[in-house]
């Protein structure tokens, strides 16, 4: 249903996209348009799909129980939103970073196409991202800790297989991943040196996704947002400033720094709690607050 929902938006896009750029000229605010416009497709489709028959066990009707353990409900969407938004704000000061260098224009413009590199595999360990999350919740909710160990076990394995495959491509065409994008003989040089780094990002977020996905499923959002919170903003972001402009290392700089000193220190530390956790104490937890809501709606 989310796929079938997702290809539908991205039809929309298209054609909603070709009609304010090309059609009515609108230019970047019809481009930016046109991504909130999809977006809401996509939501009207889940909703429609869960509120008209498509969800009939879960799904009855409005009701008063929805609200129901409804202040444990924010507090653990409000920590799943700040961990993600710590996550996707850091790759967006590293952009605002490189604006300030000299010649900002090409480091931009070759950042950009990284990023867009970057983003366009991102969705494949986001994939991992979900399915890790509802798959390790399901287990630990069911009292299955072993379970839930193999499942983040096979998911991290199999993201990292695919992340391992995708350096391999960009170091073996380093010089041509950004053909598709601009034929500015600066540009493309620019990407080709930044390539080894997009390489190096490609394969932390392989891995780094995952682990947040079984921190979503083990209910560790909170304490992930202050790990999101330490290893981006007070690692990440002063080493890229330090390596960029101190130590005039420009966009690589910066871009090396907020990787090593901040997704790569996320990562090890995702991964340690991970290998160090209790799995059956985790699903006794897990059972406890299925058992407890359960209890409160009836």
């Amino acid at each position: 249903v989310t796929a079938f929902s997702s290809a539908v938006a991205l039809v929309v896009h298209f054609f909603v996209c070709w009609l304010f750029v090309d059609g009515l000229k609108l230019g970047v605010v019809g481009t930016m348009a046109t991504v909130s416009i999809s977006w809401w497709v996509n939501v009207l489709i889940l909703l429609a799909y869960s509120t008209c028959g498509g969800c009939p066990l879960t799904w009855t009707a409005f009701s008063s129980e929805a609200f129901t353990g409804l202040w444990e409900f924010l507090k653990l969407s409000a920590s799943s939103g700040v961990m993600l938004c710590l996550e996707n704000w850091y790759y967006r000061i590293l952009i605002i970073m490189t604006g300030n260098l000299e010649n900002a224009r090409i480091a931009v413009d070759s950042l950009s196409i990284c990023m867009s590199i970057n983003g366009w595999e991102m969705m494949i360990p986001l994939a991992f991202f979900a399915g890790t999350g509802v798959r390790v919740a399901n287990e630990l909710g069911a009292g299955n800790g072993k379970g839930a160990r193999f499942a983040t076990i096979v998911s991290v394995t199999q993201s990292l297989i695919i992340g391992l495959f995708f350096w391999v491509i960009i170091m073996l065409f380093h010089n041509q991943i950004a053909w598709i994008f601009s034929s500015s003989e600066e540009v493309l040089m620019a990407v080709n040196k930044l390539s080894i780094l997009l390489a190096l990002t490609i394969l932390l977020n392989s891995v780094q996704p995952v682990l947040s996905g079984v921190a979503v499923g083990s209910g560790w959002q909170s304490y992930v947002a202050y790990i999101n919170l330490g290893c981006y903003y007070c690692i990440g972001v002063p080493l890229g400033f330090l390596m960029g402009w101190v130590f005039k290392f420009g966009v690589m700089g910066i871009w090396a720094g907020m990787i090593f000193g901040g997704t790569a220190v996320q990562t090890m530390i995702l991964g340690f709690i991970t290998m160090r956790c209790d799995w059956e104490k985790e699903a006794q937890k897990a059972t406890a607050r299925v058992n407890k809501w359960s209890n409160t709606i009836k």
